[in-house]
């Protein structure tokens, strides 16, 4: 297998290096990543300015490329200049929760976004902030769960997320917000955008930021497309 990895911390993240040492035992492992960190950019590209792209040392006999750009640009520019024979993207692991209708604006989500519509299928993973490396420590009972059930088989895009006192495994869906958001001023015309967990009710487990506030690991296969296709079935007849 060879896998491709990416995420939105930055190629020099402290997650990186260890999700690419786990993932080398699965195959060849490629990672290309931001120069510096582009949470909340969703699937942006940039196309309007030069790109700086090199590689760089990230911990003793470990090269990755860095990327002056999004996610979304470091799959682009790997699939466009290192092969297109990849089998599987990895975007991760990212420093906080990606849950809820938040996903949307994830970096580490669109990067798995770009690589389907590219044809190559990925996982998106996320964890607590301040135990997100640790995180890595359950991916081989995630991936085993992953091979066991022939995931991939059924889709191509999932989106994990792991709590610090990882529990079972559940498949869920994906909920709503889940962070409430203002514009605080701090002086002048500026304003820093801030906000805190919505975690609402936590009864219902199938959804994913009940399951992770459980102490579940959740597992959301997601879709790319933007089509309603029961609407679209309704009215293709007009």
């Amino acid at each position: 297998m060879k896998i491709l990895i990416t995420n939105d911390d930055g190629v020099f993240a402290p997650a990186l290096p260890k999700l690419m040492r786990w993932a080398q035992k699965y195959g060849e492992v490629v990672a290309v990543a931001p120069k510096v960190e582009q949470s909340g950019k969703s699937h942006a590209i940039d196309f309007m300015h030069p790109q700086e792209i090199k590689q760089v040392e990230i911990a003793p006999d470990l090269v990755a490329w860095s990327m002056d750009s999004t996610p979304a640009d470091c799959i682009r520019y790997a699939l466009d200049q290192l092969g297109r024979d990849f089998d599987l993207i990895l975007s991760g692991v990212n420093r906080g929760y990606n849950l809820g209708g938040d996903i949307v604006y994830s970096g580490t989500v669109g990067a798995i976004f770009e690589g389907i519509r590219q044809g190559i299928p990925g996982i998106a993973l996320s964890g607590f902030p301040t135990a997100h490396i640790d995180a890595i420590d359950h991916l081989d009972r995630v991936f085993d769960f992953i091979q066991q059930h022939g995931l991939l088989s059924l889709n191509p895009l999932y989106n994990v997320n792991i709590p610090p006192e990882a529990g079972e495994i559940r498949i869920t869906r994906q909920g709503g917000i889940y962070f409430t958001d203002r514009f605080v001023p701090i002086g002048g015309d500026l304003y820093i955008q801030e906000g805190e967990p919505d975690i609402g009710d936590l009864s219902d487990t199938t959804i994913d930021i009940a399951a992770v506030h459980s102490g579940y690991i959740s597992i959301t296969p997601l879709s790319a497309t933007r089509t309603e296709m029961t609407v679209f079935e309704k009215l293709r007849v007009i």
